[in-house]
């Protein structure tokens, strides 16, 4: 198999020409996940970057990205593959005029010109390279895991009518992504590499203001980062993103504002946060004695 990156530098380098900042272990991963023919399994907050490292590998690599949003409920034939029963029907009304046996009919109705392709089996026959995303997979049933298993353990898939299809010549790189909330099985997180991407210090966040907004000035990015940085340690029902922290700076910016005080951050607070009791909370921890106007 054609190796996708040089070094643990090149991932970095052709990272941040798609203007996503990897930290080393990031790089690292990424490129000993192409090396081992291995899935990463990212975890982390939401709004940390795990969606848009998919992405971001997607672009440098020249791939296909391939998203499979998980949710409750998700099952195979979502996932992975379901028959066109409406076409497969009209076939079996039209077959009746001619009179043809149930075995010829049978196999003309379970043929691939009735398959309906999901994500996963996308994936797996696709000819031109792939990034395959398994989004919050941390959100489907131990039943709909335990498929996953089997297609990142081989990367083929058993389809009793069709028999075995086995994947591309290229293997996909494969992101799962999960929030954590709920543990998943041993056996899912032995087949992959392990990766666990936190919000980002106050100097990598500066930095990537200044990346995506790069009409931004240092001073004013520094201060974004260091109010974010401090509003997330207050105890919210949901903490700033990085997307939203590059939001507010866009914000600032189109509002005229070259540095921050505690009524401009009061007056923006709302696109920061989402929720009413976090922002009141926030605006409450600003106007403390020590609050986030001395962090």
């Amino acid at each position: 198999m054609a190796e996708r990156f040089t070094s643990i530098d090149d991932v970095t380098a052709r990272l941040r020409s798609v203007d996503y900042l990897a930290s080393s272990q990031i790089s690292s991963v990424a490129f000993l996940a192409d090396r081992l023919e291995k899935p990463i399994l990212v975890e982390g907050p939401a709004g940390v970057g795990k969606t848009e490292l998919a992405k971001a590998l997607a672009a440098i690599t020249g791939s296909r990205l391939i998203r499979l949003q998980c949710y409750e409920g998700l099952d195979e034939s979502k996932a992975l593959y379901e028959w066109n029963y409406k076409k497969q029907l009209l076939r079996i009304q039209a077959d009746r005029q001619h009179e043809a046996s149930w075995k010829d009919l049978e196999a003309d109705i379970f043929s691939e010109e009735f398959l309906l392709t999901r994500p996963l089996l996308e994936a797996i026959r696709s000819t031109e390279p792939v990034v395959l995303l398994i989004d919050e997979v941390d959100r489907v049933e131990i039943e709909t895991e335990a498929l996953l298993l089997e297609v990142l353990s081989d990367f083929q898939v058993s389809i009793p009518e069709l028999g075995t299809i086995e994947g591309a010549t290229t293997r996909p790189i494969v992101i799962l992504t999960s929030n954590n909330t709920r543990e998943l099985s041993e056996a899912l997180k032995r087949r992959c590499l392990f990766l666990h991407i936190d919000y980002p210090d106050i100097e990598r966040e500066k930095e990537i203001v200044r990346v995506r907004v790069p009409e931004i000035d240092a001073s004013l990015a520094e201060q974004i980062a260091r109010v974010v940085r401090s509003i997330r340690q207050i105890d919210l029902k949901k903490a700033p993103s990085i997307s939203e922290t590059i939001d507010w700076a866009r914000t600032l910016i189109y509002l005229g504002h070259t540095t921050l005080d505690p009524a401009t951050i009061t007056e923006t607070l709302h696109v920061l946060l989402k929720y009413q009791a976090d922002i009141t909370k926030a605006v409450k921890e600003l106007n403390a004695p020590s609050g986030l106007k001395k962090s």
